[in-house]
């Protein structure tokens, strides 16, 4: 769970509720035909975008920001030392017996296990992280579209609410609900924009980013183990991945 994320949201939704209800209850707030506009109407644009499936899995994609379990880098950086140690002692056939969980580690250890060429090794790792990479830029696309849509859509909802205003000038009762829609849809583009779709693109383009450093790490350190360098020097070019922080943390608990 990502406490940030979920923190953050409920904090900035908790404190635009105490405010609504401050300013004369949340009844006041709510406008259905200003929902319909903005909501439904970003959705089915955003649905335009995009093919149906990629749209659909935009709930699963949104749920990585709340719950996205993600292995240290140290600790792969760990695992890839232990094995190197192991491939020096016994062959890359007694990395068959290595514990590993994750996927993309253990897809890079069965093609050293059997005996793939470098280059090929190589090629089809770096083809896992690009396909990897467009998979999450697709999802990151769908909430930052719902980040742009949502505005405009809030826009046209003023413009209804105005047209619907002017037009019935002469009918005073008819003015507060039209006035009602033109503003409440800005509002809810805006709360749909500011407050969900572009901090969670926002959040899952920083989890695209760890990801991809993992998977870089895991790819040099298994093309290292097939070079056949020594396991010291590996995890010395491996700690290039963490932060400088990072490393002196490393080093102090390895005093």
């Amino acid at each position: 769970m990502d406490l940030a994320t979920l923190i953050g949201l409920i904090g900035a939704f908790g404190f635009v509720i105490m405010a609504m209800v401050s300013s004369g209850g949340i009844g006041i707030f709510v406008d259905v035909p200003s929902v319909l506009i903005v909501i439904a109407g970003s959705l089915f644009v955003v649905m335009m975008k995009y093919n149906l499936t990629q749209f659909l899995g935009a709930v699963k994609i949104a749920a990585k920001a709340f719950m996205f379990k993600l292995e240290k880098p140290e600790s792969l950086i760990e695992q890839s030392v232990n094995m190197a140690d192991a491939a020096r002692k016994g062959g890359f056939l007694a990395l068959e017996e290595a514990q590993i969980s994750n996927s993309f580690m253990q897809k890079a250890v069965d093609m050293l296990v059997d005996g793939h060429d470098g280059d090929v090794v190589r090629e089809a790792l770096e083809k896992d992280i690009s396909l990897t990479e467009e998979r999450h830029k697709s999802g990151i696309g769908i909430f930052r579209a719902f980040g742009d849509v949502a505005p405009a859509m809030g826009m046209i909802g003023t413009l209804i609410g105005l047209v619907g205003m002017l037009s019935n000038m002469d009918d005073p009762k008819t003015i507060g609900p039209s006035m009602s829609v033109a503003l409440l849809t800005t509002l809810y583009g805006a709360v749909i924009a500011n407050m969900m779709a572009i901090p969670i693109a926002d959040k899952l383009n920083l989890r695209m980013g760890e990801e991809m450093l993992n998977r870089s790490l895991i790819m040099d350190a298994v093309l290292a183990i097939q070079d056949g360098q020594n396991p010291r020097v590996i995890e010395g070019f491996l700690k290039n991945y963490l932060s400088e922080k990072q490393r002196k943390i490393d080093t102090t608990d390895g005093e």
